[in-house]
């Protein structure tokens, strides 16, 4: 059958950051965040101007501290007339109210912040009214696998523990009269980002609340397969009108993300292409068994732009159609080249796993080695390893947490020291990066010796 679905964009309030509106009345934004050193000055403000020049809206810098408060202020005031600047906190409750009162937004992690719930409503209320004083925007960023232990020992790493962080602080941000806050809640895995998505908003509707919403897939490599990974899960929000601030996370220079991203925006803008009619079909097939295979038929001729298209629009309907099956048609491309293709977006949208998955982080000030060349030799090193998860993970901030989906972890734990990990367990520490591919490969061997010795 052929399948016609409708977009309508979801309502929201509208929220300043600086200079910049967002919500429904607006267009969608697109933003990405520095991975250099904040206290290096000049070459976060020499990134910047890379990244504006791409079309980057909204420009996000680490803060640990203090001093990169300091150096945010300096940063800020080279390139404050281009775009709002948001400082990434963590931690230190402190850090975040210093901030708000140097940079357009803030963005804060209640799984750090939270952890006293006796003193959460006091230090929250506080960073409200500086942020109100100074006319700062918040954003609220959950990830899955950094909820704070509270929460974790109620819900479990689960969408629902995830929802209910952020429920806590738009709960009292009502009670204080204070709405601009933008919400993300992320993941690597594409079907947990959208279903803790759509209980969010769900919750939200339930409580009279329009907070607008940020989309991401965090962790989601680099490379085709990070496009890919990114496509699936945003575009199944963006086609649901669902997403008023983008980021594709993509384990490259920054810059990189925004055409990307940008390339997301204006399809979904384009209310015929999600419509499935013109010169895009879905057909949903009945296959032997019950299974149900998606048709999917595009003529466009470039590849990239096919390949971000399909990963958008095939994602949702795999999963609502519980398919487990995907053709792609367009004459235009080999069918050896479309056959691959089919096979990313089942990976990407967690239907089907047939090559090593990897999950990597796009890296930020608090990176001590050279992220993406490490990738590129654990890929070297780990691809023949069909369905095995591997991350790799800038720092250990979030990393442990947020890695809790792979089956083998690399964590950067220092100046070009790394630490190694068998699902959430740390098995080797601070090892110096030159040996910690080999001592990697030396893991996953020893782990599947035995698994074959049980079996």
């Amino acid at each position: 059958m052929e399948i016609k679905l409708t977009y309508s964009r979801r309502q929201t309030l509208s929220v300043q950051v600086g200079n910049l509106f967002l919500g429904s009345d607006y267009p969608i934004r697109i933003q990405t965040m520095a991975n250099t050193s904040t206290n290096d000055i000049d070459a976060s403000v020499d990134q910047a101007r890379r990244c504006i020049e791409a079309g980057a809206e909204l420009l996000r810098f680490t803060t640990q501290g203090l001093r990169e408060v300091e150096s945010l202020r300096e940063i800020h005031s080279q390139v404050l007339t281009a775009v709002p600047l948001v400082a990434d906190v963590h931690f230190n409750s402190e850090v975040a109210d210093a901030a708000a009162q140097v940079v357009e937004a803030v963005r804060i992690n209640p799984g750090n912040y939270s952890k006293d719930a006796s003193k959460l409503n006091e230090r929250f209320v506080r960073l409200l009214d500086i942020c109100r004083e100074h006319h700062t925007a918040i954003r609220i960023g959950v990830n899955h696998g950094s909820l704070s232990e509270r929460m974790m020992d109620k819900y479990g790493d689960t969408p629902r523990g995830m929802v209910e962080s952020v429920m806590e602080f738009l709960r009292i941000a009502v009670t204080q009269d204070f709405s601009d806050i933008v919400i993300s809640v992320k993941a690597s895995n594409t079907r947990v980002m959208v279903e803790t998505v759509r209980l969010l908003v769900k919750t939200m509707n339930k409580e009279h609340m329009a907070f607008p919403l940020h989309l991401g897939v965090t962790e989601a490599g680099e490379g085709e397969d990070g496009r890919i990974k990114s496509a699936v899960g945003i575009g199944a929000l963006l086609a649901e009108g669902i997403g008023d601030t983008i980021r594709v996370s993509l384990s490259e220079a920054p810059e990189n993300e925004i055409p990307v991203a940008q390339e997301l925006v204006d399809y979904f803008a384009d209310e015929d292409s999600v419509r499935y009619d013109g010169s895009v079909t879905a057909e949903v097939l009945d296959n032997i068994g019950g299974n149900a295979e998606i048709r999917y038929t595009s003529y466009e001729n470039n590849w990239e732009t096919f390949a971000l298209h399909a990963a958008a629009e095939c994602g949702r309907l795999l999963w609502e159609f519980k398919a487990t099956e995907l053709t792609l048609v367009n004459p235009n491309f080999s069918e050896n080249k479309l056959n691959f293709l089919s096979k990313d977006i089942l990976q990407a949208s967690r239907v089907r796993i047939y090559k090593t998955e990897y999950i990597s982080c796009p890296g930020c000030g608090r990176t001590m080695f050279d992220l993406e060349e490490t990738i590129r030799r654990v890929k070297a090193a780990t691809g023949h390893l069909t369905g095995i998860k591997i991350a790799v993970m800038g720092c250990i901030v979030n990393g442990p947490g947020e890695m809790a989906d792979a089956d083998y972890g690399y964590v950067g734990a220092g100046r070009d020291r790394i630490s190694l990990y068998r699902g959430k367990e740390c098995i080797l520490k601070n090892i110096p990066q030159e040996e910690a591919v080999e001592k990697l490969l030396e893991l996953i061997a020893q782990n599947q010796r035995k698994a074959s010795t049980k079996v």
